[in-house]
């Protein structure tokens, strides 16, 4: 993409701050200019082409090398819906999610676990602790392997991977440079990988400390010059990532998933510096540090976006209205798709993933 494209989104981004910085509406939400045509009603179809499935919610269903937690109810949800890997996903959004063919994947679900040879070991600082996971990686042969015979599935099936929920890639904004330049190469393989499976965007978390740096006292104003090393790291990082991104067509994506990345500005501030079509938002409807975000937060990264976020329902928060977050989206003129990640709550992960699946419907 050039240039005046780039300029055009950031153009996008600077209306729609104006729109709903007037405050138009009862709602808050951007509305049509005067004499403006509004926009026809999507069809049950076009409905359904802005969802997508989301394996997070459905991971104590799969077969996984992976520790998810502790779940007592995994075995009586394997009996109920049966097990199932990356390579029966297609099928089953299919049947579980009808006229839904699009479908955001979590990493950590990747690969066959029954062949060592596409997994490399990771070690992982968990509290004071190092232990080993074994991660799947898509540079290996038998992984890119793998790989194709999922997007053959997905073409046999009918079905389209939107986007990659990335946890693979670690340390992008790191003060050791060594292990942030390490992280930068995981992503880069993992953009290699999302290719083969037409991937249209991949999330990668900022890394660094799981709660930022906090402003500190001064002989006048408070300030933050520790969270400034780590936002100029982010910054220089994803512009490397973006860049990679734009040789194999898939974008990268921040998301408000702790760190760095917990408060909508740093997002909006590492995309606006890296200024890439290839550098965007993912939002989480609820992936928030305290309630006044919940919907505020949204509306700050919605021009953001443009090719996927996480529809969720969380019973973390009382007010968790996900039709009013899908319209907050739909206001800003995005036109991604809404994936069903369901977090926790009443119902198992399937059956919360039908009631956002509902939801959402509805608020289209």
């Amino acid at each position: 993409m050039d240039q005046e494209q780039g300029n055009a989104l950031s153009l996008g981004r600077r209306n729609f701050l104006k729109a709903t910085g007037a405050g138009i509406g009862a709602t808050g939400l951007a509305l049509a200019a005067p004499g403006q045509a509004a926009a026809s009603p999507l069809t049950e179809k076009q409905k359904l082409d802005r969802i997508a499935s989301n394996t997070w919610p459905l991971r104590f269903i799969f077969k996984s090398r992976m520790s998810f937690g502790a779940n007592p109810r995994t075995e009586e949800l394997k009996k109920k819906y049966g097990e199932i890997t990356m390579l029966d996903m297609p099928q089953f959004t299919k049947e579980q999610f009808p006229g839904v063919t699009h479908m955001d994947l979590f990493s950590g679900l990747f690969g066959d676990v029954t062949d060592d040879s596409m997994y490399v070991q990771v070690p992982l600082m968990v509290g004071a602790a190092t232990r080993t996971s074994r991660e799947f990686d898509p540079s290996s042969t038998s992984g890119k392997q793998w790989l194709d015979k999922l997007a053959n599935t997905m073409a046999k099936s009918g079905t389209k991977c939107q986007h990659i929920s990335n946890n693979a890639p670690r340390d992008i904004c790191e003060l050791d440079e060594e292990k942030r330049k390490a992280g930068i190469e995981v992503a880069k393989k993992w953009l290699d990988g999302a290719k083969i499976i037409g991937a249209k965007s991949m999330r990668v978390n900022s890394g660094g400390p799981r709660l930022a740096p906090v402003p500190v006292a001064t002989s006048d104003y408070p300030r933050n010059n520790e969270i400034e090393k780590y936002l100029a790291n982010c910054i220089e990082s994803f512009k490397v990532m973006a860049d990679h991104g734009s040789k194999v067509g898939v974008k990268v994506t921040l998301e408000n998933h702790w760190g760095l990345t917990a408060n909508p500005i740093n997002i909006r501030i590492i995309v606006d510096s890296v200024n890439s079509p290839f550098c965007e938002a993912s939002p989480d409807f609820c992936n928030w540090e305290h309630e006044y975000l919940m919907y505020n937060g949204l509306k700050s990264l919605a021009p953001y976006a443009h090719t996927n976020v996480h529809a969720k329902y969380w019973n973390r928060w009382k007010d968790n209205d996900v039709k009013r977050s899908v319209k907050i989206m739909t206001a800003s003129g995005f036109e991604g798709t809404f994936a069903l990640e369901y977090e926790d709550g009443p119902w198992d992960g399937v059956e919360g993933s039908k009631y956002l699946y509902k939801e959402v419907l509805a608020a289209l």
